[in-house]
């Protein structure tokens, strides 16, 4: 039985609080598709990717108007093209131009997967999937890159790491006419999952079903709204209020991805319950924590508040829905969080902050600018330090920064919609490169050892 209170509850989150499914996305296996013919296998690729996906935005809107719940992004992920690029004699660039077709025939907004798994080594294709990522997204707006460089059983791939500081340095380089954004779809990821629905970093795990469907939902607004009521409530207090707030959240995903499953005959993957936060004022992860009780974020004690947040988001998402998955917690991404831009902007949070705080968030260092000459191996040095932390603490981290090519610290490189605005921040002025041109792997930890 309908109860009247809850729905006015969830109508005031979604009308005031900026309530929202970030996205559907529609994660769909490539694998059939392999061909040495690299133009055969792009054939392959587009055919199936457009029978497949062809109601997908459809869907979408539909469930949009059926419940009044805004889905702000409808996506696709696909198979690490890596894998087909091995089989296929050509330039992997096809892969990514097909996909850009597919985007622009079924009105998707990203596709992910123009990805390799090099972990713990190079396998046929990863080399020359990764050297093209600059090109294949100065040539394509919809097409988003990631590749896994290290996990908690294989160790870090430092040629790799070295690898992807070069990559990330070109392809800002080649779109330093569009505010360097082919930087801004590269996302370089430690214990990287496979159900993933958030870009830049989504990809369709070959261990997934042929064809799925992942949701990720959003709420910053919504939990600091909650807790804004709790001036003189205990540390416990919040923890329950946002496990609470969490649960709420979730179970609107769990409807839309149930919902959207029956229309398109597609099974339902997982709900990720991560807070995604947007540029839009009241949609701050950053403003959650200084409602907990911190002058601003990136003060001592950011990262235990940040702690705190990250578990009871957990902890109320599974008690929600079953099907939980994905990143799963608090995203800090420095340009699509307006809170994050105020406290850079004022001098309370450093990328040094940023570090200590993705030991207890749900990614990395996301969306942050970089002053222009940063060289390729600090790039990697950064990628490296995060890859670590991942490594040790069995748990996803990730890099995506972007070189602001021709600006220095203190600028502002302006990406609008929801990548937002993000301040330059200024970087350790000591080099790392000695470090990563040693090259060759950092072995995996201790805590690898778990049969």
């Amino acid at each position: 039985m309908f109860n009247s209170k809850d729905i006015l509850e969830t109508i005031k989150m979604i009308q005031e609080e900026n309530l929202d499914i970030r996205t559907i996305t529609m994660g769909i296996s490539l694998l059939d598709c392999i061909d040495s013919d690299i133009d055969k296998s792009c054939g392959k690729v587009y055919e199936k990717m457009m029978r497949v996906a062809q109601n997908h935005v459809k869907t979408g809107e539909e469930i949009e108007k059926r419940y009044g719940i805004p889905i702000i992004n409808k996506r696709l992920s696909v198979t690490p093209i890596s894998m087909l690029a091995a089989a296929a004699k050509g330039d992997p660039v096809k892969f990514a131009l097909t996909l850009q077709r597919v985007a622009e025939g079924t009105g998707v907004n990203y596709i992910g997967g123009y990805s390799a798994l090099v972990q713990k080594g190079f396998a046929a294709g990863d080399r020359e999937l990764i050297n093209s990522i600059p090109e294949a997204l100065a040539r394509t707006s919809n097409v988003c890159s990631s590749v896994n460089v290290g996990s908690t059983r294989a160790g870090i791939n430092m040629d790799a790491v070295a690898l992807m500081g070069r990559v990330i340095k070109q392809a800002a380089e080649m779109t330093k006419d569009n505010s360097c954004f082919g930087a801004a779809k590269i996302v370089v990821f430690c214990n990287a999952v496979e159900d993933n629905p958030f870009m830049a970093g989504a990809f369709h795990g070959v261990g997934e079903a042929d064809c799925v469907l992942n949701v990720g939902v959003s709420g910053p607004g919504v939990v600091r709204s909650a807790l804004s009521k709790m001036p003189d409530a205990d540390i416990g207090e919040i923890a329950e209020q946002i496990k609470k707030t969490a649960f709420k959240i979730t179970r609107m995903g769990q409807l839309v991805g149930t919902q959207a499953s029956k229309i398109l005959g597609i099974p339902f993957g997982i709900v990720d319950l991560s807070l995604a936060p947007t540029p839009a004022v009241g949609d701050s992860v950053a403003h959650i924590l200084e409602e907990i009780g911190l002058e601003s974020c990136g003060a001592h004690g950011t990262t235990a508040a940040l702690a705190l947040l990250n578990d009871a988001v957990k902890k109320g998402g599974v008690m929600a829905s079953s099907n939980v998955g994905g990143l799963s917690g608090a995203f800090i991404p420095v340009s699509e969080d307006a809170g994050m831009i105020d406290a850079v902007n004022r001098g309370s949070l450093s990328i040094e902050k940023l570090e200590a705080m993705t030991a207890v968030c749900s990614v990395g260092l996301d969306m942050i600018a970089v002053p222009g000459d940063t060289s390729a191996d600090t790039i990697s040095a950064i990628i490296a330090d995060e890859a670590a932390i991942g490594m040790v603490n069995s748990k996803t981290t990730a890099v995506r920064v972007i070189p602001a090519i021709g600006m220095k610290e203190g600028e502002t490189v302006e990406f609008g919609g929801l990548f937002g605005s993000a301040p330059i921040m200024s970087l350790s002025k000591f080099s790392s490169s000695k470090f990563i041109s040693r090259g060759g792997r950092i072995p995996a930890p201790l805590q690898s050892l778990k049969n």
